[in-house]
């Protein structure tokens, strides 16, 4: 029998306690939503566990009385992941926020799911670590590894895919697992961290993280290359790329965008289409990579290249560069945001980025394309108003063609941002021929579908 609500808090407090699972208003309105367009649903209870074992027990009764269960981080998401469509029970993670154990003889930390990847960096300093993946909001790392995530430092240390060593799952009847182990490889079964790893919290629930670690770099130096367009500045990126350099972060920023981070972030930046760099290494290895970056650069048409060393100046640039969407956010107060996330070949990636700012400025649409140029994954910020049925077909319709001439390109319809509700369809084109194997997967793991159900499948 389907519980009531009144049954499931009080079900929820008896596995928790009376102040961790709630029916509060405000709180259901903060869990029913990302930082995403799409449209908000309400939770029936939110509860926020302390341990595997209480994950373990409300799943077990979710499945039992097939109620939906949808975990959430920070709601930090940009395509509806932690938005419970059907209701049910939101997991929220803030008090499972621990960092459990740092190996650093082995590169490896053990964390639990709603430690951020600015709590994790700040414990790892102390012994000269840090963890590389910068989506640019500081989500979970549960959350992370549930989309997949990337960012800014991808084009050197990777996506969270293979950051990811091992992981604790409770799957949808409360088992819990471990996907992996602490060994640098293994030829050994299948490999589930990686199916795991982007799977959006449909197919079971993260409650710990082993993840791999790196030395913080001796030196680092950051940079701007200022280009006459778009064409210019996604060219001298993939020079860049092809010359073998300690090239850690590699951003495109168009001219619209450049303005938005000079009004947002009190810079003076020439607003034209700009690199924003990165190299990290030692110092005389980085001197010299910075010279010849230089000249491929100004080969590319760079009409200006400022490098800095300097730690403030160098937090200056990549605040501004992180705050972007938040830039436009401001700009354009009253207007919802369209963030669109395609990969492409990097060959195929300077026509892409000219023909998504194309599309933008034949819409007449307020927007700006950036990304992590880097590894061929860039983004579109389409401003529209919501409350307008001409500009949401032109908000929807400049996101198609995006994915679509991606798809085109043997690309991808997201680089780092996941399927969620936004891209479902495209996930078909994509993965026509292996659809059916994941739902297959999808069936086995949670045949009553109740781990966040209306996402990335069905």
């Amino acid at each position: 029998m389907q519980a009531t609500h009144e049954d499931l808090l009080m079900e929820m407090k008896k596995l928790t306690d009376e102040k961790r699972a709630t029916c509060n208003e405000t709180i259901l309105r903060q869990h029913s939503k990302d930082e995403s367009h799409h449209s908000p649903v309400l939770p029936e209870v939110v509860v926020f566990p302390n341990s595997a074992e209480e994950v373990s027990s409300i799943v077990t009764f979710a499945n039992e009385h097939k109620i939906p269960v949808v975990p959430f981080g920070v709601g930090s998401s940009l395509e509806g992941h932690c938005i419970p469509l059907q209701g049910g029970i939101s997991i929220n993670f803030q008090n499972m926020n621990k960092v459990l154990e740092v190996r650093p003889e082995d590169f490896l930390v053990k964390v639990q799911p709603g430690v951020t990847r600015t709590q994790l960096n700040q414990a790892l300093k102390k012994y000269g670590l840090f963890f590389p993946v910068d989506p640019g909001a500081d989500a979970t790392l549960g959350g992370m590894a549930a989309t997949n995530a990337s960012g800014t430092t991808s084009v050197r240390y990777g996506i969270m895919r293979p950051q990811v060593r091992d992981l604790e799952v409770v799957l949808a009847d409360g088992t819990i697992i471990h996907t992996g182990g602490l060994a640098a490889k293994s030829s050994s079964g299948y490999h589930l961290t990686g199916l795991f790893v982007g799977s959006e919290g449909t197919l079971g629930v993260f409650t710990e993280l082993t993840l791999k670690i790196y030395g913080i770099p001796e030196t680092t130096v950051a940079g701007r290359a200022v280009f006459p367009s778009v064409k210019e500045a996604v060219d001298g990126a993939v020079s860049l790329l092809s010359s073998g350099n300690s090239l850690s972060r590699v951003e495109l920023v168009d001219e619209p965008s450049i303005r938005q981070v000079n009004s947002h972030s009190d810079t003076s930046y020439p607003e034209k289409p700009t690199l924003f760099l990165e190299f990290h290494g030692n110092e005389g290895g980085i001197a010299q990579d910075v010279a010849f970056a230089e000249e491929l650069l100004s080969a590319n048409g760079s009409e200006e290249l400022v490098f800095e060393t300097d730690s403030i100046k160098k937090a200056k640039l990549w605040e501004a560069r992180h705050n972007l969407a938040y830039a436009f956010k401001h700009g354009f107060s009253g207007r919802e945001m369209m963030l669109t996330d395609v990969v492409v070949p990097l060959s195929e990636l300077t026509g892409a980025v000219v023909y998504a700012r194309e599309l933008i400025e034949n819409e007449g649409l307020p927007g700006g394309v950036l990304g992590h140029v880097g590894d061929g994954n860039f983004h579109s910020i389409i401003m529209f108003d919501k409350n307008s049925d001409e500009e949401t077909k032109k908000a929807n319709r400049i996101n198609e063609r995006i994915v679509e001439y991606a798809l085109s390109k043997k690309g991808s319809c997201s680089g780092e941002h996941g399927i969620g509700i936004g891209k479902m369809k495209y996930l078909r084109q994509e993965h026509s021929d292996t659809l059916p194997l994941m739902k297959m997967i999808k069936q086995q793991f949670d045949p009553n579908n109740i781990m966040n159900p209306g996402k990335v499948l069905f």
